[in-house]
This record gives C-alpha cells, structure tokens and sequence, in this order.
C-alpha cells in the first residue's frame, strides 16, 4: 500500500489535532498502562517515564501503523509485541540475561545465562500491556480511525529514530545508572550469542508477522453468531491474566525446588490456551466495542491489582499515588463504557484475527 492510497483512505476534514491525538494517547498509554498502572514506575522515579514513551511509546505506534498498512488484526500486533518484549528483555536493558539486582530475588529458572521464569513472564506482560492492550484501548476512544495508519512515511521515520534514541538512554540509565551506582551490583556483560539469539528471534517474529498479514483476511469468520456477553469476556480476561503472576511467585516468593520444565511448560500451555480463546471469542461477527473494552479494560485491572503485590517496600507516598491512578483509571475505563453503550453499531468491522 502506496502512502498516497494511505491518505486517500484517512478520513477526510479532520483538524490536525484529531491527526495527532491518537498518536501520542498512544505513546502514553503504552508505558502508562504497562509501567504506571502496574507500580513497575513510581511517582518517586517517574523521570523514566520520558524514555519509557520513547520505546515503548514509539514502539507499540510503529507496530500498530505497520500492521495497519498490511490491513493485518491483532494477532500480528501480538507477534511484533513479543518481538519488542525480547529487544526489551535481551538487547536494550537486558534484564532476562544480567543476573537479578535485587537481594529478594532468587536465581530459580537461571539456566544457560538466561532468567527463563523472568522472561516468560514479561513476555506475555510486556506483549499483551505494552503493546495489545494500549493499541485496543486507543482504537476505541477513536473509533473513526480505527482501520486507517495514523502516521505518514516521515512519521514512521521520525518514531524510528525516536525509538532508538530512546533504547539508548534505557540501556544507559538501567546498566550504567541504576544498576551500578543505585544497586550497586557488579557490571555483567551478556554472552554474545545470548544477545544475537534474541535478535534472531526478533528477526523470525517479524518475518512471521510479515508472512501471515493477510492470513485473518483469507477465511471468513465462523459462522456462529453466538459470543460470550462482555461481562464474561471480561471474567475470562481475568482469569486468564491473574495466574499469570505466578511466575514472578516463583522469583520472589519462597525458594521452589520444582523441576524447571514444569512451570515452563505449564506457563507455554497457559499462553497457547490463552490465544485459542481471545481468538475463538474476537472471530464471532458479533464481537463488539463493550466486548473489546471488557477485555482491555480486565486486562489492565489485574496488572493494577497485582501490581501492589510488590508494595510493601515502597514508599507511602508512593503506594498512595499509584491507588489514585487507579481510581482514576477505572473512572476512565467507565466513561469509556457509557460513551461506546451510546454510540450507533458499527457498520464497518475492524480487523481482529
């Protein structure tokens, strides 16, 4: 798709606010949501957040305007997050390479210099709050631009450039800052071949991103008609999401003795059935905008629940300010929800294999 037949299919007569909202509610939403609604950033180091806009912002834009333009759904999307999770986890901070910085932490599921439970975790974390979540979140405040790319050739360009300036300061304030002169743990440096198979894999991710694009759009939905109501989308969502957080029981809990392939398996398993349902659920031609915000908004109500869960070593002030993002945040998630009940049904049905 050529950017002129791009343009020709942006709704016409919107200001260049309209233009431009979706773009950097997105940006914020992305690290807000995955970052700040979870406490992984507080109000006392919420400087991160900038750079945190920077790849995770900028990242989940360029998947999303990618994976527009090849009119792909959100399995695709799905596909390039995890990409961006293991650039996150292997290249840019390293975290599921470099041994554990934190005296709490234990060094279960280290195996090969890779912290395999830590980057099972965040792989499904950072896939689903980083990147599938904020785009399904942003899609249903602008409805009307739901279908279309959001940024011209240049834009992609500029977020690119964006994105690794923004990989660097990351890398930089978590190897050299926080690591060294806060936690004060001693320098790592990954293998080289940990770090190269991580981009191999991110290499792989997008190739299949790239070959399966137009696979959604080669059968037709099922033919049933029947969907769960949204509020047992929205159960399911949760309890899908809330195991999930057992891996992190296994790294900061009490020591485990149970066999690695165990969780890992068990994990892998949890996952897969994870994506036959949201699929079997997303591809019924009844799945609506209260389905979609019943999923998204569940989904970000366990990472905020979950997210105290880490508390007790933080700062009151801290506690405190994340409670009122949250509150705030289920007061949006509800405005959302009267504002989608008002609107008329959709005549055009958005992309969601």
């Amino acid at each position: 798709m050529t950017t002129a037949q791009i343009d020709d299919e942006t709704p016409a007569g919107n200001s260049r606010w309209q233009r431009l909202a979706p773009i950097f509610t997105l940006i914020v939403f992305a690290p807000g949501i995955a970052e700040v609604m979870s406490g992984a950033t507080r109000l006392s180091f919420i400087f991160v957040f900038i750079p945190e806009m920077m790849v995770w912002g900028c990242g989940a834009l360029i998947i999303r305007d990618l994976v527009r333009r090849w009119q792909g759904g959100w399995t695709i999307i799905f596909l390039l997050g995890l990409a961006l999770s293991i650039a996150e986890e292997f290249v840019i901070q390293q975290t599921s390479l470099a041994p554990f910085p934190w005296a709490s932490a234990s060094d279960y599921g280290r195996v090969w210099g890779v912290n395999w439970i830590w980057f099972l975790f965040f792989l499904g974390f950072e896939s689903v709050l980083v990147v599938l979540v904020p785009v399904q979140l942003t899609e249903l405040i602008f409805p009307s631009r739901r279908n279309h790319p959001w940024l011209k050739q240049s834009g992609l360009l500029v977020s690119s450039i964006v994105f690794l300036i923004g990989s660097f300061i990351a890398w930089f304030l978590w190897i050299k800052i926080a690591r060294a002169k806060v936690l004060h743990v001693p320098p790592y440096q990954p293998p080289f071949l940990a770090i190269f198979s991580g981009i191999v894999l991110i290499v792989i991710l997008a190739i299949a991103a790239c070959a399966l694009r137009n696979v959604g759009n080669r059968y037709a939905v099922r033919a049933s008609t029947t969907v769960p109501s949204p509020w047992i989308a929205g159960i399911v969502t949760l309890l899908f999401g809330f195991p999930w957080y057992a891996l992190m029981a296994l790294i900061f809990g009490p020591r485990r003795d149970l066999p690695l392939w165990i969780p890992v398996l068990a994990a892998a398993f949890w996952a897969c059935l994870a994506y036959v349902v949201a699929h079997w659920f997303t591809s019924s031609p009844v799945w609506s905008d209260l389905h979609r915000w019943s999923a998204v908004s569940c989904a970000t109500l366990v990472c905020m629940i979950a997210g105290f869960l880490g508390s007790s070593a933080w700062s009151l002030t801290d506690i405190v300010a994340k409670a009122i993002l949250n509150v705030l945040a289920v007061a949006g998630f509800i405005w959302l929800a009267l504002k989608i009940s008002r609107r008329a049904p959709a005549t055009v049905r958005c992309h969601s294999s």
